[in-house]
């Protein structure tokens, strides 16, 4: 299992749109809205990385209203 942090600047006006919607994306645990350069912070998971792409970042990217995302895969040491 592979689980990440996507870091989401949404358009101006659309951050608690946006984070329900991603909210509602198979593979994401929990999205909230936050202050700062990014204003939606995702975890989500799934059975690897190309998984993780494919099933959650994508669709996240594809939405409306979203500018740009940054995915931090999880390291377990």
């Amino acid at each position: 299992m592979v689980q990440a942090y996507i870091l989401v600047q949404t358009e101006f006006g659309q951050v608690t749109d946006i984070a329900q919607r991603i909210s509602e994306i198979d593979g994401v645990v929990r999205a909230e809205d936050v202050t700062g350069p990014y204003d939606v912070v995702v975890r989500a998971e799934a059975e690897d990385i190309d998984a993780l792409g494919r099933l959650v970042v994508a669709p996240i990217q594809r939405l409306d209203g979203i500018a740009r995302t940054l995915t931090c895969p999880i390291v377990e040491l």
